[in-house]
């Protein structure tokens, strides 16, 4: 059975940074891509940032220059460097990974809580 389990998140404060993790276990041939998506109340999920097999990257406008992700393929793991914080960077951050094969899945989330 995969699963994706998340670390990582807690208190920060604006201007400080936080890193997230999250690891795939279970039987898989491979992972194409991963990533972050952040939900905060009221709002739709958002994607944060992903990263491809090759380590190709992609992030949100609102992240960029803040936010780094990278991967260990070695680890199935994938994280989320976060600097700069930002009161509005405040969500329940979820993890994903399109595993080939089989789909995409996705972990329970991770709540990141920013104070001004």
């Amino acid at each position: 059975q995969v699963q994706l389990v998340e670390s990582g998140g807690g208190l920060g404060q604006a201007g400080g940074s936080l890193r997230l993790s999250c690891t795939v276990s279970g039987t898989i041939f491979s992972i194409n891509a991963m990533g972050w998506y952040r939900h905060t109340p009221g709002k739709q999920r958002e994607l944060v940032a992903t990263i491809t097999s090759g380590g190709s990257t992609n992030y949100a406008d609102s992240v960029k220059g803040r936010f780094t992700i990278s991967r260990d393929n070695t680890k199935n793991t994938v994280y989320l460097q976060m600097n700069s914080l930002k009161p509005e960077d405040t969500a329940v951050y979820y993890c994903n990974a399109r595993i080939v094969r089989i789909g995409d899945y996705w972990g329970k989330g991770t709540l990141v809580t920013v104070s001004s």
